[in-house]
């Protein structure tokens, strides 16, 4: 279970989908929004968790077409993303701007989307929980759903603590205009790079 958490905790610090629509929603809208938003993000979490712990995401690697359409689909959004922050007069999503305030219906909704348009998750409960599961040890299916809520806990522990801590980047943006353009281009190349690197990986 240690061994387990940590390496769910690993996952959870690397920069993704989930990590960047939280900060830009934090920024954008409040720490509300933020923690609105990650609401969604932690059911996307308890659907895979669920589907994989009962058989149901063997499906999306058994069907390559569901599979690669859920991947492209991620990919194309974080180009759309990674296009809105070096388009010609546009922002980074971490940049302070005036936005419509979104609903908490639509906030909550795209959380949950941007968690399911990313097949690393399933992937990851797929691969990794089996790996942890002893069947001499009790139930699988009890172990796989242990295993899985330990790592859904740390999931919104450490991503609820950066949606609130991301709304004080706005202030630094705000006094350093540099950064901004800086950070504008630098978050574009790296969203562009994970969309590239989302669509052209081989299926596992």
């Amino acid at each position: 279970m240690i061994a387990f958490a940590l390496i769910a905790l690993g996952m959870v610090l690397t920069p993704g989908p989930n990590m960047i629509y939280l900060i830009s929603r934090s920024i954008c809208q409040g720490r509300a929004a933020g923690l609105i938003s990650l609401g969604g993000v932690a059911l996307g979490f308890l659907f895979y968790m669920l589907c994989a712990a009962f058989g149901i995401t063997t499906l999306v690697l058994a069907v390559p077409y569901a599979y690669d359409a859920v991947r492209i689909a991620g990919a194309v959004y974080l180009l759309w993303l990674a296009w809105q922050a070096v388009q010609p007069g546009g922002r980074s999503p971490f940049e302070v701007r005036d936005l419509p305030a979104d609903s908490p219906r639509k906030l909550f909704l795209m959380g949950f989307t941007t968690n399911l348009l990313n097949p690393k998750i399933a992937v990851m409960y797929l691969s990794l929980l089996p790996q942890f599961i002893d069947p001499s040890r009790g139930s699988v299916l009890g172990q796989a759903l242990a295993l899985g809520s330990v790592q859904i806990v740390i999931s919104i522990l450490v991503n609820g603590m950066i949606a609130v801590s991301a709304a004080s980047i706005a202030q630094f943006l705000i006094r350093r205009p540099t950064w901004a353009t800086v950070q504008r281009w630098l978050m574009g190349t790296v969203l562009a790079g994970l969309a590239v690197r989302m669509a052209t990986e081989a299926r596992r």
